[in-house]
């Protein structure tokens, strides 16, 4: 599976923004589908997945009740929405697909 991440940008504190992950090949609704970030000097960190089943959700505690990750089966896609966010949450986001399968990454800068 070939994975797109796009939706990254600059946004003040307090903001939001929703990241895609698109399948260019190959059909998310049978992976495991979920989101990491790497902020600079950092190692790559979980931020949300799904289940295997798809049917629950789980997220780290530094974003739980401020992210929510969804999907889209129609559109072969997954969603990050970002609200309230926070200067602490700059790193580049990665999407992952069970199997070892990366997107290339987008950046999310908030500023202060």
């Amino acid at each position: 599976v070939q994975l797109q991440a796009s939706g990254g940008g600059l946004v003040q504190a307090g903001g939001s923004l929703r990241l895609s992950c698109a399948a260019s090949e190959g059909t998310l609704s049978r992976y495991r589908m979920g989101w990491f970030r790497q902020a600079p000097g950092k190692e790559r960190e979980f931020v949300a997945a799904f289940s295997k089943s798809g049917g629950t959700t789980y997220y780290a505690d530094s974003v739980k009740g401020r992210f929510t990750i969804s999907r889209d089966n129609a559109k072969n896609t997954v969603y990050l929405q970002m609200n309230s966010l926070k200067p602490e949450d700059t790193a580049v986001y990665y999407c992952r697909a069970n199997g070892g399968y990366w997107g290339q990454g987008t950046q999310v800068t908030v500023s202060s």
